[in-house]
């Protein structure tokens, strides 16, 4: 049922941010757009993440509505004008994957340095004015 829920929140600010980006900034411009990101992403997220339409666990990868809303939108243009379209998103689409793949590899790299510097012990010497016990001297 969560991905059932998942698929239904992504599809919805999908279909959303095709319809109005496209009927906002092509009419509006710029400021079309940027108005088209606050009355339909800003409910988007509210109704995704705050609500809970989808679910993010901490354990997992997160990943966000732009997911959704990019598919949508490449499979928004198939339909509509064939596969021709699909065809010219594959390159973006083989570049964006091997972003994520380096990307994949320098986080893990962080990680583990980061790690690495958590395991390093802590000084046990008593300093300056402490004790054995861990107290101040007076």
């Amino acid at each position: 049922m969560k991905f059932l829920r998942s698929m239904i929140g992504y599809m919805i600010a999908g279909m959303l941010v095709m319809t109005a980006f496209d009927a906002f900034a092509g009419q509006y411009g710029i400021v079309g757009g940027v108005f088209a990101a606050f009355i339909v992403i800003g409910p988007m997220w509210f109704m995704n993440h705050y609500v809970g339409l989808i679910q993010n666990l901490d354990e997992n990868a997160f990943v966000d509505m732009a997911m959704g809303i990019g598919l949508v939108g490449i499979f928004r243009d198939t339909f509509i004008k064939g596969v021709p379209a699909l065809m010219d998103t594959v390159p973006t689409l083989a570049c964006v994957i091997l972003g994520a793949v380096i990307a994949g590899f320098v986080a893990a790299a962080i990680e583990k340095d980061m790690e690495k510097d958590d395991q390093v012990p802590a000084d046990t010497e008593p300093g300056p004015g402490y004790d054995a016990d861990g107290g101040v001297n007076k």
